[in-house]
């Protein structure tokens, strides 16, 4: 694979581990909505970063992998196939389970303290180490040339970036137009 379509594999392989509705991405919308813009903007990147260190540690991996699975790429791949469609489906039931509360947080953290949260909740997030554990194992040894597993990197960053620019940018000027309704509801009753 060249440079050139080894950065949109990147890139729709960001998309693809970001647009599922998880946790994290619950708990993005949800910094947005209490804390605004620069501390969701700040989790955004928080993410993203781990996406960026799990695809680099993917693609370096991905050869030794693929050297301990010679003679086995087919059983490997189907179950990496089985490991993403999982995690896919997860994200999916997670999102319809759950909605993220729109009440009044504590006073907005420190952009920094918000970055290193959302580094370490993704970091240990099982579903997006075993999204990049599945990815080395398929896409390694497809993704191979001359600036091909470097470009895959970057694409996988600026997808999930992104996407996850998306969520926070979207749910910040939402937070100051929900926190109303729920203190006039609360108000009414007492």
């Amino acid at each position: 694979m060249n440079a050139a379509g080894a950065l949109v594999a990147g890139v729709l392989a960001g998309l693809t581990i970001a647009i599922p509705v998880g946790a994290i991405a619950v708990l993005l919308i949800t910094e947005g909505l209490r804390n605004g813009h620069r501390a969701a903007v700040a989790g955004a990147l928080g993410i993203a970063t781990v996406d960026l260190v799990y695809s680099t540690i993917a693609m370096v991996a991905g050869g030794l992998i693929t050297s301990l699975m010679s003679g086995h790429e087919k059983p490997v791949e189907l179950i990496a196939a089985a490991v993403l469609l999982a995690v896919g489906v997860n994200g999916i039931v997670r999102a319809a389970r759950t909605s993220p509360s729109v009440e009044p947080g504590p006073l907005p953290r420190a952009v920094g303290a918000t970055y290193l949260k959302f580094v370490g909740l993704t970091a240990v997030n099982p579903a997006t180490a075993l999204y990049f554990v599945a990815l080395a194992a398929t896409l390694g040894p497809r993704v191979a040339g001359a600036g091909a597993a470097e470009a895959f990197v970057i694409g996988v960053f600026l997808g999930s970036v992104s996407w996850q620019l998306v969520l926070a940018l979207g749910s910040a000027p939402l937070g100051p137009r929900l926190r109303p309704f729920g203190r006039v509801h609360r108000d009414t009753r007492g």
